[in-house]
């Protein structure tokens, strides 16, 4: 989850199973859907539903369909990335990256993946008060990167 002071929304992404990850605005009083509905099968192949969509239940803004299986996320209010500013920056295990995420006007789209070249698992990502990216990575020998312009 990520609560975002200036837009004052709350923001969460879902890690499905194989395929379904997600992200939502939450509002209150609004129902998510899972188990009822999801894009993911079970990781066993078996079908965990088969609605996709149901009467009262939201939609995801995204989904990753397969998985990118999504950890940590911030969204980004620095000033050292300006063309990031108020972007979502979204950790991926699977994906060995971090994915980000325009958020407009209700709508999100998945832009660009980054540090993909690095090919490590990202555990957690953060927004440092001094505008840099921070990334921990998932491995034995696992680190936290300072991302600087």
């Amino acid at each position: 989850l990520v609560f975002d002071s200036v837009e004052n929304v709350l923001i969460a992404h879902e890690h499905g199973p194989r395929g379904g990850d997600e992200i939502n605005i939450i509002e209150p009083g609004h129902n998510y859907g899972w188990p009822v509905i999801t894009h993911g099968i079970d990781y066993t192949g078996a079908m965990i539903t088969p609605f996709v969509e149901r009467e009262g239940m939201e939609q995801p803004l995204l989904r990753w369909t397969p998985s990118i299986a999504p950890s940590g996320m911030t969204r980004y209010r620095g000033e050292l990335f300006p063309d990031w500013q108020g972007n979502l920056l979204v950790g991926a295990l699977a994906d060995k990256s971090v994915h980000r995420v325009t958020l407009e006007a209700g709508h999100a789209s998945d832009v660009e993946s980054l540090f993909e070249a690095m090919g490590e698992r990202i555990r957690d990502v953060a927004t440092g008060p001094d505008g840099a990216v921070y990334l921990l990575t998932d491995s034995g020998d696992g680190r936290i990167l300072r991302i600087l312009p």
